[in-house]
């Protein structure tokens, strides 16, 4: 019965049950990565032969560390001056250069011996491998104990039913304030306790997933890709001899989109999803996927998440004592609790901590854990399984490396700005137009950071003319940069996610993933651009003190 409501679920899913039979027609992914990287190498002979190339100015990072080591070996003393006035400078972060990009060939001479030597770093210095494992000692040791399961109960228990989507989603947004946390923690968590409902694990997959990368860029307080943004803007800002803005500019945007879209992607989960998946029957899972109730000790368990609290207080306590004691390590070295944290910084090693020494707690008590063999034993379980993404993590980290090292992101980005700076039309138009500009170049280049370097010095400036103040232009950036996150092949998170998608169907592929993710990102782009038009519009402070619109718009429109 529940094979035939699946059938019949996926019958009705028209046009997205094509995607995901053509998607799940496309080579494995190492594959896919490896044709992609064979066309890249004759696309960007074929350009470099052509002479293609772009100028732009470009704001790029100052090597402040470097110039700190160079003054700590001069003995301490050296500091920046200017010579005109004699008076100390701070050197600032970034700085605005002209920079010409012309398209690298990887079938050269040069292109070959980069190809060649840099395959190892490419790989060794693919930072998402070391997250990952490091997110899934502690998860693993976790699940594999039985204290994941038994936080899914209660979570279940003390959800109401019609929250338990909105909870996932929500929490997903959030989780940007844990880094990566969000996709090796809270994804696995979402798929598992909606399977513990009966309900379809890729519901609550991809709600989760929704939360994580499609509203990334948003959140209740500021993050640390909130300075880097900010940064950039402002050295923007100066090459108009603007005032520059302050990290909470897009306070009020952010927490308001926040819920918007956790509401609006909740929606999608329920209303499109959801109906669509149809009826969950484990059997399409793998073996290990389905625990029975009778196996299940209620008391025990109840002293086993005892238990884990203690494991967890233990943690805490701790990180606790080395945050908030002036001159302790998590403190930034001038005191100070607020910017680049060393806390922040330290939260995926702090959460693995967390569920590693209370999965431990946990399965002593329960008895799954009875020495350290077996805490060992399971985190090499939980390492074995991740053999097959790691072979894909291989391919995906070449390709990003050598499309970067060919330029070719950068003169597509340049390229595009260049038509968009050209257009003729009105300022809430192209802000919106910029938007979807954005969302393309998501899918050929995620990273938030170096598409702002790219395109703040061209807009920023622009907009500023046009009356347009540049915390808007930030807030449209950060629309256009997180619906795609969750169906462009260059998510790094995609293999991982593919895996615990496996979990609960075996024969999900890529397809099933782009399928599923399709309408959050269609839906909560749209949602987002009517949000900020209403909010452009209307001139509802983004920030604290920050309109929308600059002061020569607002007195314009008063003398119409």
């Amino acid at each position: 019965m529940a094979e035939q409501a699946t059938a019949t679920a996926q019958k009705k899913g028209g046009f997205f049950e094509f995607v995901e039979r053509v998607g799940n027609k496309v080579p494995h992914p190492v594959l896919m990565f490896l044709y992609l990287i064979i066309g890249l190498m004759i696309l960007s002979h074929i350009l470099f032969l052509f002479g293609v190339s772009v100028t732009d100015e470009v704001i790029t990072p100052v090597p402040l560390q470097q110039l700190g080591n160079l003054r700590d070996a001069l003995g301490g003393s050296v500091v920046p001056y200017n010579p005109y006035t004699s008076e100390v400078v701070e050197i600032p972060e970034f700085i605005v250069q002209e920079q010409t990009f012309a398209v690298r060939s990887l079938l050269t001479s040069e292109g070959l011996r980069h190809f060649f030597v840099s395959f190892l770093p490419n790989f060794s210095g693919f930072t998402v491998i070391g997250v990952t494992f490091l997110a899934m000692l502690g998860a693993g040791v976790a699940e594999q104990a039985g204290l994941m399961n038994a936080l899914i109960r209660k979570l279940v228990a003390a959800t109401p039913a019609g929250l338990l989507t909105f909870m996932m989603v929500f929490v997903g947004v959030i989780s940007s304030l844990a880094s990566d946390a969000g996709y090796l923690i809270l994804i696995p968590l979402a798929a598992a306790a909606f399977a513990s409902v009966g309900r379809h694990p890729l519901v609550g997959l991809s709600a989760a997933f929704a939360g994580v990368a499609a509203i990334f860029t948003v959140n209740l307080a500021p993050v640390a890709i909130d300075a880097m943004l900010t940064e950039i803007t402002n050295e923007a800002i100066a090459l108009v001899g603007g005032a520059p803005i302050s990290l909470v500019a897009n306070l009020y945007f952010n927490i308001a989109s926040s819920f918007i879209l956790a509401i609006v992607a909740t929606i999608v989960a329920e209303r499109v999803i959801a109906p669509r998946l149809g009826t969950w029957d484990p059997a399409q899972g793998q073996a290990d996927t389905a625990a029975t109730e009778q196996e299940i000790d209620r008391e025990l368990e109840a002293r086993g998440l005892r238990a884990a609290l203690w494991g967890f207080l233990a943690v805490l306590g701790p990180v606790v004592v080395l945050t908030v004691i002036p001159g302790a390590p998590l403190r930034r070295p001038d005191g100070q609790v607020g910017g680049n944290l060393p806390l922040i910084d330290s939260l995926l090693f702090i959460i693995t901590l967390f569920f590693l020494v209370s999965g431990i707690a946990f399965g002593r008590v329960v008895g799954t854990i009875k020495s350290s063999a077996d805490v060992i034993a399971k985190a090499s379980k939980t390492f074995a399984g991740l053999g097959g993404m790691v072979l894909m993590f291989l391919m995906i980290s070449q390709f990003i490396a050598f499309f970067n090292y060919t330029n070719l992101p950068t003169v597509i980005a340049v390229n595009l700005a260049g038509i968009l700076k050209e257009l003729d039309i009105g300022a809430l138009p192209l802000l919106m137009l910029m938007t979807v500009v954005i969302v393309l170049l998501d899918f050929i280049m995620p990273g938030a950071v170096p598409k702002w370097a790219i395109f703040a010095p061209i807009f920023v400036p622009l907009f500023i003319r046009l009356g347009v103040a540049p915390q808007s232009v930030l807030a449209a950036y950060r629309i256009g940069d997180s619906p795609v996150n969750p169906i462009t092949p260059l998510m790094v998170y995609l293999p991982f996610i593919l895996t615990v998608a496996q979990r609960y169907q075996k024969d999900a592929g890529i397809g099933t993933l782009i399928a599923l993710m399709i309408p959050y990102t269609v839906i909560i782009a749209v949602a987002w651009l009517i949000l900020l038009a209403i909010w452009f519009l209307i001139n509802i402070p983004l920030g604290p003190g920050y309109l929308p619109q600059a002061a020569s718009l607002m007195s314009l429109m008063g003398g119409l």
